[in-house]
């Protein structure tokens, strides 16, 4: 039985390690000595994987050294992949753990990647790194493999064994053998595709298609809208329909949704077609946080505020529901929308963690809002602490005569002011 190490213990690579180490010998390898301390404490800031769960992996070691991982025969690399500010892809992290991985990299291994790419990536970017720094021959020496991730943070009912496996090798022989390494922790089963290209294209056309959903839903709430028609409403009778997609209207972020794309028209462009379609749902969906603030803004006015030095609160500050991430969370585009408006924006979250708010976007998150003091009130995010509370709960921090915008629509039709 080959030993596996798992590259990189963020939201896809820890549960995967995890599946594997209640199984068979895994090694889990990340940088962050910080967070090698934490797991072995059996503590896991995603809140993905539980300690109950750290601790049933018992075959599961984890480390922040390489030397630690250099007998392995199998490396499976769960980086992020992330864009720039151009929103341009951004492989840097991929990079980096090729170089690591071709360091200690050995005639027969094989290296399998879960990040998001384009299609090309893994054989176009990743194996000449590998080459070069490991001095061996792919597919003569070593072999790659790619199985795309289909993590869902914060979703405890979809998990990594339950979520049919996409997976690819770059010999049919390699491919066989990454699709059994998968097959014996996937409950769910496995489909192998023909090649490592089209299971990365497989990959990045599945956010694509959410995010041009849901791009068409916004574009319909900002129609509605203006008809005085609300949107929640219409799709719930549209639903009634048996092949209605349910797809609803919102802010679109993450690591996924709101990035994929970009990896796909880029490399489009690169081949010289320029792609309209998705990215005219890239631009919808990235105009929805000034849309939000300016809809709130305009139901302030009209209720006698003063917007200027207004103060307004803004519920939840990761990019989803019941999670902690915070990576391209869109809910600061509304911020800094409000800001623009000269509104002094408190922001509250209970799932997300201050000193990375504070980090990442400038943001003192306020840990306890004062009841009646506030404008306008946004729920972004609709955490089960949020649902958990009434109308008249959320009413509690406004003024008189305050807005409340309930954005995902959580509450019951008629009992916010507004909502998406």
């Amino acid at each position: 039985m080959k030993k596996i190490a798992v590259i990189g213990l963020g939201y896809v690579g820890l549960p995967l390690a995890v599946a594997f180490g209640e199984k068979r010998p895994v090694w889990g390898f990340d940088i962050n000595a910080k967070r090698i301390a934490e797991l072995k404490q059996g503590e896991d800031f995603t809140r993905e994987v539980s300690a109950e769960e750290l601790a049933g992996a018992s075959q599961l070691t984890v480390t922040d050294s390489l030397s630690d991982i250099e007998d392995c025969a199998v490396f499976i690399v769960t980086v992020p992949t992330p864009i720039d500010d151009y929103k341009t892809p951004d492989l840097t992290p991929l990079v980096k753990a090729s170089e690591s991985v071709g360091k200690i990299l050995k005639k027969g291994d094989i290296v399998i990647y879960e990040s998001t790419v384009f299609p090309g990536a893994t054989e176009e970017v990743c194996v000449p790194v590998l080459e070069k720094i490991s001095g061996l021959k792919f597919n003569q020496d070593f072999f790659a493999g790619y199985s795309p991730e289909r993590i869902n943070p914060g979703d405890k009912e979809h998990r990594v064994t339950t979520i049919m496996k996409v997976t690819s090798g770059s010999t049919p022989e390699i491919a066989d053998e990454v699709n059994s390494l998968y097959a014996d922790i996937i409950t769910a089963g496995t489909h192998k595709a023909s090649s490592i290209k089209v299971a990365e294209a497989a990959k990045v056309i599945e956010n694509t298609q959410r995010d041009l959903n849901i791009a068409l839903m916004n574009e319909l709430a900002m129609i509605f809208a203006r008809l005085g028609i609300d949107t929640h409403e219409v799709l719930a009778a549209a639903g009634t329909k048996w092949n209605f997609l349910p797809f609803k209207p919102g802010l679109v972020g993450g690591h996924c949704i709101g990035v994929d794309p970009y990896y796909l028209t880029h490399k489009a462009q690169a081949i010289g077609y320029h792609p309209e379609i998705i990215l005219a749902g890239r631009r919808t969906n990235d105009g929805m946080g000034p849309y939000v603030a300016s809809e709130l803004v305009k139901a302030m006015i009209k209720a006698g505020h003063t917007v200027a030095n207004a103060r307004v609160l803004v519920m939840g500050f990761t990019f989803k529901e019941n999670c902690p991430d915070l990576r391209n969370t869109r809910v600061i585009d509304v911020v800094k929308e409000l800001q623009d408006f000269g509104c002094q924006v408190d922001v509250t979250d209970c799932w997300a963690d201050s000193a990375e708010a504070e980090h990442e976007y400038g943001i003192s998150l306020t840990e306890k809002p004062e009841p009646g003091s506030y404008g306008g009130v946004i729920v972004a995010v609709p955490h089960r602490e949020y649902m958990a509370m009434s109308a008249s709960d959320l009413r509690c921090y406004l003024k008189a005569d305050g807005v409340l915008f309930d954005l995902k629509g959580m509450l019951p039709l008629g009992e916010a002011d507004l909502r998406l």
